[in-house]
């Protein structure tokens, strides 16, 4: 009911527009021109209204415009009224604005209607004038989309105001006719013109609002559409009811435009949605080949590369558009949509060949429909199938094809007779071998003996088989070519033939071929023969292209394939013959091989040549025969088995190969070459790779760290990684996996990772403790197995562990653990021996060494001052000593190695042998035990350095210290005091830390700000008073000269000296006081002085016995795992 009522809406209001166009063109036919002496011609109104127009003539100014014009005389400015009325109608959007149009410019056409409407209308009809090809052509692509854009969107109401004005009589064709053909001039026009379909909006715009009008067309009945009904056949379904279900509006008479306008209107739109149609076809078929195409190139490579994607995505775009504007069509002028085919469901890019068994059992043929076709991509199919027809660039005449009537054809139907017979036969003879080979499987032991005679009866048969010669195209005189003409044949000819050599393309050895039809002769073919035969036996890169040349021309010259084809299987025959000479000739064998695999694919070897040769290789599987077969499988055994009239036959000869090579004895080479050649020709089938199911947030984490993960989003992708739910355990270990494998990540961005888990402990520690933790124990499994395949994964995982030390979430003792686990781990007691076989650590193994140069590289340079210094050097002695015990390094490691040492120890030396390097390590030992026992173990662990310290923190350590000196200026002189700080892990305050630490801060310097102004300035100005620099320094030479501070007054007293200050103007004057020592102030002074000097001991003796401390700590643990003692190492002779 919904429906059928819209559609009764429709026609009523179609019939009220109606009314009011019948209204207007009336109107217009009644002329009323007003006396103009009557009217006002003032500057200032016509200047207001030519202003009013400009803006817009729409419905909001359409009544002062209207009346404007009835009241002004406006003869003096009717160009810029028509200039100024278009303007206003290109701003017009809505239905009633472009009908307020209308009425404005009939107005002025009753007014002015010799004046104003022919300029008017010639502005509207350049305004909606197609632009010229031309002109689109010379824009860049984007730029010709955009100016598209906007002349549709501009022209859009100038044509719907062109249609009105056309109905109510403004323009016309004919005094007593209606302006329709104007219209369908302008409109065909556009369409005409524009081979995008850029102005297809403009006929749909124009079809939504004048269909019934111009075009006759009303909606059909409504009605249920069948379930089974296409989109767009609402035309066809319900043609017979709509004729009875709408009377037409009006008798014919009534009608605005003709009949004939109407009819021809209506077949000019059929036939451009049939054009849009066709085109939508095309586009949606070229999208699909797209589609496969890439479908097949990520099979191959793996991956869709950018320009394919950028490219299916322009073309996906613009098949989109087409799309809809077709839909739209369809819908306005009721008419079917096209069908479009659908994308069958293709495995052949996943299941690819069939296996051994089944080549000869039912379904042989789906598998090999199904494997891909005889060509393995689009180029080389494009390659041996798009050949070039020379009669499109050669005169016939000079081909010699005029002379060539019909009694042609019967040498080539008996050609092709005889051509059969031989391959029945042929066929016969195999089916014959296999069986036989089936009733003695068991007798033979070393492959199918053949008899000699029988050998050379095939050949001789093979011989003198008759080969039809088809009759030679005439000569014809070189001249007929105009840049050919001022040389003579011969020169030409040899200048063709040393070009061909550089020929390495699909156009130049197709121009080579024009080129060789112009110079053709009986002379020229025999040299082009002699040349192509005569191939040197390195070059076999030339003979696919000297295949096309030969495919090229042997449509028109068939005797330079014949002879060719004939002088290669001569040439293998004698090859044949020649079996025990190997080495000398297996070039030549390759070349000739290979060069009849690709005649064979160009159809120019016939079949029961080819399986001729495959087979006497097949009878004698041994030797050189081997290589011979599986060369022929990689040239054309794939093309042999795909092609409808060799597939029964080849896959016979297959099967055959198979059961030989299972029943005879070769070595690994030959096997590998036959199961790879086979193989190549016959892939097996192959089920598809099952995708790993991932839940959406799974997705999401992945992409994050592997996709977006860089230095510009990596403090987006932190912020979206802590909004996720860390409560949920599926997420933890979602996060979890991804952290620790940096081997799925770029090694570019493994250090993003390591500052994004520096980043996350602060929030989460227990995660980043998992993470080191995960690092650590796949480091310590990659040792302990010493997998190959795993080699890249310890690679990034070593890197991994270096930057989380470069952003402090582990301490250097883990980093020196771990190369020290590297050169340690599998020896016997810990101790690498010069080249003597460890299981886990072989001395040609030298990917260790590699790992610690990745971490050497990583974190070396921060190991350069200090305890974490001379452990690094520790190590190398010990890592240089490790390189020796290994066999001679390859080149790719010892650089490695030497840019290693170079980027943190330029210095270094590296010790010349064995030896020198054992007496290295023993002395770095027994120097480190000597230290080791000074060390007291009271005091050994009660003050701590962390190992993690970076020099970065021991600079900001030593800026901490110089507020402790500061505050200590009033005291007396003392040596710089060493302060050690615990440097702890800084885990990060929290939100609420935060807060009170701010408020604390603020109320600190509110009070210190209230005290100091209660501070007395002149013990302000005395406290701030400094000692110049010679008077501090004679200060501190007679406290020296003076002992503990005391010295003897002029009366034999003990005194303490003091210096004052005083001042004098604008100078300092220092005065020396001595005050008794007895005194509460000297006494004070002294005890000060006695405290600073205890405390500056202690530290001092903390920072020295601390290094002993920790060095003791690390030999105890190397003697510990070294069973007891030193580590003693002695190379023995």
């Amino acid at each position: 009911m919904d429906t059928s009522s819209s559609s009764l809406s429709k026609v009523e209001e179609e019939k009220a527009r109606l009314a009011k166009r019948v209204k207007l063109k009336e109107l217009n036919l009644s002329l009323d021109t007003p006396e103009s002496s009557k009217l006002d011609s003032s500057l200032k109104r016509h200047t207001a209204l030519i202003k009013r127009m400009r803006q817009s003539i729409g419905l909001d100014n359409r009544d002062q415009i209207i009346k404007d014009i009835d009241s002004l005389s406006l003869e003096k400015y009717i160009d810029e009224i028509a200039g100024a009325a278009l303007e206003g109608i290109v701003r017009c959007r809505t239905e009633k604005d472009v009908w307020a149009a209308v009425e404005v410019t009939c107005t002025l056409h009753r007014r002015f209607p010799t004046s104003f409407t022919p300029a008017f209308v010639n502005l509207l009809l350049s305004a909606i004038t197609a632009p010229s090809r031309a002109a689109l052509a010379a824009l860049p692509p984007d730029q010709r989309e955009k100016e598209d854009t906007a002349r549709v969107s501009r022209q859009r109401p100038i044509l719907r105001v062109c249609s009105e004005l056309a109905l109510v009589g403004v323009i016309r064709d004919s005094p007593a006719r209606s302006g329709g053909e104007w219209i369908i001039k302008v409109i065909k026009d556009l369409l005409s013109n524009d081979p995008s379909l850029s102005s297809l909006p403009l006929l749909s715009t124009f079809l939504k609002s004048y269909a019934r009008p111009y075009l006759g067309l009303m909606p059909p009945q409504a009605k249920q559409i069948p379930s089974d009904a296409e989109p767009g056949t609402l035309s066809s379904i319900t043609t017979s009811e709509t004729q009875g279900a709408f009377p037409p509006l009006l008798h014919e008479e009534e009608e605005l435009v003709e009949q004939d306008i109407r009819d021809r209107f209506k077949r000019m739109c059929e036939a451009y949605f049939d054009n849009v149609a066709k085109k939508l076809v095309i586009e949606h078929k070229c999208l699909q080949e797209q589609d496969r195409r890439n479908h097949e190139a990520y099979i191959r490579s793996g991956e869709i590369f950018e320009d394919r994607q950028q490219a299916y995505e322009k073309m996906t775009k613009g098949y989109e558009k087409l799309l809809a504007s077709c839909q739209t069509l369809s819908e306005l002028l009721y008419l079917p949509m096209p069908s479009l085919p659908t994308a069958s469901q293709k495995s052949d890019s996943i299941q690819i060949g069939s296996n051994a068994s089944g080549i000869l059992g039912e379904e042989s043929e789906d598998m090999l429909s199904m494997s891909g076709g005889k060509w393995e991509d689009e180029e080389e199919r494009k390659f041996f199938e798009d050949i070039q027809d020379l009669k499109d660039f050669v005169p016939k005449s000079v081909l010699g094809i005029e002379s060539e009537g019909k009694g042609d054809k019967g040498a080539e139907e008996e050609k092709e007779k005889i051509e059969k017979e031989r391959a029945e036969a042929q066929a016969k003879k195999l089916e014959e071998e296999l069986e036989g080979l089936k009733a003695n499987e068991g007798t033979y032991t070393n492959g199918f003996p053949q008899p000699e005679d029988q050998s050379e009866s095939a050949d001789e048969q093979g011989d003198g088989a008759i080969t039809p010669t088809p009759t030679s195209p005439k000569p014809s005189s070189p001249s007929l070519s105009p840049q050919l003409a001022p040389q003579g044949p011969s020169q030409l000819l040899t200048a063709l033939l040393a070009r061909l050599p550089d020929a390495t393309n699909r156009a130049m050895i197709d121009q080579a071929a024009v080129d060789f039809a112009f110079l053709n002769s009986k002379a020229a073919r025999k040299r082009l023969i002699k040349f192509l035969t005569a191939v040197p036996k390195n070059r076999t890169d030339l003979l696919p292209h000297y295949s096309r040349l030969v495919a090229t021309l042997s449509k028109y010259m068939p005797d330079i394939g014949s002879e060719l084809v004939a002088s290669l299987d001569e040439e293998f025959r004698y090859l044949q013959r020649k079996k025990n000479v190997v080495k000398e000739l297996a070039e030549v064998r390759t070349k000739n091989i290979v060069f009849l695999s690709n005649l064979t694919k160009f159809n120019i070897v016939p079949s029961h040549l080819i399986l001729h040769t495959f087979k006497v290789c097949l009878d004698d599987l041994s030797g050189t025969n081997v290589e011979n077969t599986a060369l022929f499988l990689e040239g054309c055994g794939r093309f042999l088995l795909r092609s409808e009239d060799t597939r029964a036959r080849f896959s016979t000869m297959l099967e055959l190969m198979r059961r030989k090579q299972s029943m005879q004895h070769f070595d690994q080479r030959q096997i590998l070459l036959l199961e790879n050649a086979y193989y190549q020709c016959n892939p097996p089938e192959r089920a598809p790779r099952v995708e790993k199911e991932r839940t959406p947030l799974e997705l999401f984490i992945r992409h994050l760290i592997y996709d977006v993960l860089a230095k510009k989003t990596i403090d987006k992708v932190l912020k979206l990684i802590r909004k996720l739910d860390w409560d949920d355990p599926v997420v933890q270990r979602s996060l979890h996996k991804v952290f620790t494998k940096p081997w799925k990540i770029k090694y570019s961005n493994v250090s993003l990772l390591a500052m994004l888990t520096y980043d996350l402990q602060r929030y989460h520690p227990a995660f980043a403790i998992s993470v080191v933790d995960q690092v650590l124990e796949d480091i310590r499994r990659g040792v302990e197995q010493n997998v190959y395949s795993t080699n890249q994964q310890r690679v990034s995982t070593m890197k991994y562990l270096g930057e989380l030390y470069i952003y402090r979430l582990i301490g250097s003792s883990l980093v020196f653990d771990t190369l020290w686990l590297l050169v340690t781990f599998g020896h016997p007691d810990g101790q690498p021996l010069p080249r003597q076989p460890c299981i886990l650590d072989m001395p040609d193994d030298f990917f260790r060494i590699r790992l610690i140069c990745v971490m050497l590289d990583t974190v070396g340079m921060c190991f350069d001052r200090g305890s974490q210094k001379r452990k690094l050097d520790n190590f190398l002695m010990f890592f240089q000593y490790y390189v020796l015990c290994k066999e001679e390094l390859p080149m790719d490691v010892d650089f490695m190695l030497s840019d290693s040492l170079e980027a943190i120890r330029p210095k270094l030396t590296m010790p010349k042998s064995i030896e020198e390097a054992a007496m290295v390590v023993d002395e770095m030992f027994n120097t480190a035990m000597q230290n080791a026992g000074l060390a007291p173990d009271d005091e050994s662990g009660d003050d701590s350095e962390d190992d993690g310290e970076r020099p970065q923190q021991d600079e900001e350590d030593d800026g901490d210290t110089t507020g402790h000196e500061s505050a200590n200026e009033d005291r007396a002189p003392s040596p710089e005091p060493v302060v050690v700080l615990s440097a702890q892990e800084h885990l990060g305050p929290s939100e609420e830390a935060d807060a009170e630490f701010a408020k604390e801060l603020a109320k600190i310097i509110t009070e210190s700000s209230v005290e100091s102004r209660k501070i007395d300035k002149k013990a302000a100005w005395w406290d701030s008073a400094v000692l110049a620099p010679g008077a501090r320094k004679k200060r501190t030479d007679d406290n020296e000269a003076d002992g503990d501070g005391e010295g003897n007054g002029a009366d034999g007293e003990s005194v303490m000296r003091f210096t004052v200050i005083t001042k004098k103007g604008n100078k300092q004057q220092t005065r020396h006081l001595p005050i008794p020592a007895e005194s509460a102030l000297a006494v004070h002074t002294r005890s000060a002085q006695l405290q600073d000097k205890v405390e500056q001991q202690h530290l001092k003796r903390l920072v020295l016995n601390y290094e002993l401390s920790q060095e003791a700590e690390e030999l105890k643990a190397l003697e510990n795992r070294s069973r007891g003692g030193a580590i003693k190492i002695r190379h023995i002779g």
